[in-house]
């Protein structure tokens, strides 16, 4: 008779407990679901771990930039994008661990109507300084499209 494994004793992704089709992260070695296989291209979907963690976090940045040290402590992620970004990628919800020190930020509003933005999980556009949510951003696509004669 061969002993039954504890549940505790099964690996089980990080991210969403499932303990089938397993990896281990290149950037950090924790257990995660082997999916990104099926991802659809320019889906923009966030239903794979693999992905989710690999694309967006810090962890994930810092292992892909081969950044030296912690990424909790990496002074070049910090700067690789606005403090509101690094504070997402920091505790976003595809992190095994959060970022114990996220940048303050003072909230990211429309260039044009003034709404504020939510850079990770809102869709916008941005023009060199300006951010636009997904309305006003529309609005400018048309306009500038008339001013061309499209």
């Amino acid at each position: 008779m061969t002993p039954t494994k504890k549940k505790s004793d099964v690996p089980r992704c990080g991210l969403c407990g499932k303990t089938g089709n397993l990896i281990r992260t290149e950037c950090c070695g924790n257990w995660i679901c082997d999916d990104e296989g099926g991802y659809v291209l320019f889906s923009y979907a966030r239903n794979s771990c693999h992905r989710n963690h690999r694309r967006l976090t810090l962890c994930g940045h810092h292992f892909s930039e081969e950044h030296e040290g912690e990424w909790q402590t990496c002074a070049e992620c910090r700067s690789d994008f606005e403090p509101e970004m690094v504070a997402w990628y920091g505790t976003n919800e595809y992190n095994f661990e959060k970022m114990p020190d996220p940048p303050s930020y003072e909230p990211t509003r429309c260039s044009k109507c003034g709404v504020v933005i939510r850079l990770g999980t809102d869709g916008y556009s941005r023009s060199r300084d300006e951010f636009w949510c997904e309305k006003c951003a529309a609005v400018e696509m048309r306009k500038r499209l008339r001013q061309r004669g499209a």
